[in-house]
């Protein structure tokens, strides 16, 4: 959204309603620059009646934005930097070249966001289904936590969207390990972490973000239309999309810093009072082997331990968990 279109939109925000000329003045620019931006905001989505010379703000866009975001963001830094796609291939790919080009403890918090995605990636590679009203975002990190704990922002993402359903919508969300939200036995959201590091060093980090906010489940492929909801489905109302994913935000920046500040305890535990795995008996597929068990626990560096079959324990951090 241009500057100026930002300041009409403010004004009509702030009054019921308000004469063209009057927004002109107060904004010390042309009646034809008001009248550009008011074109611009209907383009966005946003309701504006202009009668008798009088513009009034009837609606709300349904896209997005980063203004609409920034209406409800109370984090620190997470989102104070939000860019808006229309279509991207992916929000990742997007933020990776962000982070490779210029200075990842510049981007610290910066969330890379589209409307879809027609290249959307999911663990492994495989495709990620992004249409229209769902919430495809990336978050580029610059944290400060030893490399060995880095999965565990995957945890604290996990948390961030699994709480944030249930704060805002009352609905007991829960976590299959290790990066999906499930409601009942469908799944909601999903996530992915890319990571760039040098030896000890951490260059950024990068967790992408999928949500079925207010999609068409018709949209998505036959395999996944039986295993996957929506959250206006299940709220039974359409979801405000900005402010859910400040809500998130809000949930990710909270256990960030408890990261950084050595608290990995706390996420371990939090972790496990919403996990829909442990205790679960599961099969598991990694790359070099697979192998049946019972969840049992999850140690402080967010491998998933396993008790095989066999009696032997086997801790996991990559894989593919399928829950018997």
């Amino acid at each position: 959204m241009k500057e100026k279109a930002s300041e009409v939109l403010a004004l009509l925000e702030n009054a019921s309603s308000i004469p063209l000329d009057e927004a002109a003045g107060r904004l010390g620019v042309g009646r034809s620059d008001v009248e550009e931006s008011l074109a611009e905001l209907a383009r966005l989505g946003y309701s504006v009646e202009v009668s008798e010379d009088t513009a009034e703000l009837k609606g709300r866009t349904d896209l997005l934005l980063p203004y609409e975001l920034s209406r409800h963001l109370r984090t620190r830094f997470i989102g104070k930097d939000a860019r808006h796609f229309d279509t991207i291939p992916s929000t990742i790919a997007a933020a990776k070249r962000l982070a490779e080009e210029g200075d990842p403890k510049g981007l610290h918090g910066t969330v890379i966001m589209s409307e879809q995605q027609t290249g959307g990636v999911g663990r492994l590679g495989r495709m990620w289904a992004s249409p229209p009203g769902g919430i495809w975002a990336t978050v580029i990190m610059a944290p400060s936590i030893p490399v060995e704990r880095l999965f565990m922002i995957t945890m604290a993402g996990s948390l961030a969207i699994a709480r944030a359903i249930r704060r805002e919508y009352d609905i007991g969300a829960l976590i299959k390990w290790p990066n999906d939200i499930f409601i009942g036995s469908k799944k909601v959201a999903g996530l992915l972490q890319e990571v760039s590091t040098d030896g000890d060093k951490v260059n950024y980090v990068l967790l992408g973000m999928g949500v079925d906010a207010n999609i068409d489940l018709n949209e998505l492929p036959d395999e996944l239309r039986e295993i996957a909801t929506s959250l206006d489905l299940e709220v039974g109302a359409a979801i405000d999309r900005p402010r859910f994913l400040a809500r998130v935000l809000k949930e990710l920046e909270l256990r960030l810093l408890q990261l950084e500040s050595g608290e990995y305890d706390t996420i371990v535990q939090e972790w496990k009072s919403l996990s829909l795995t442990m205790n679960r008996r599961v099969h598991v597929k990694t790359l070099k082997r697979t192998f049946k068990g019972e969840a049992v626990d999850i140690d402080n560096h967010g491998a998933l331990v396993i008790r095989k079959d066999n009696g032997r324990i086997e801790k996991v951090i990559a894989g593919d968990l399928f829950q018997l």
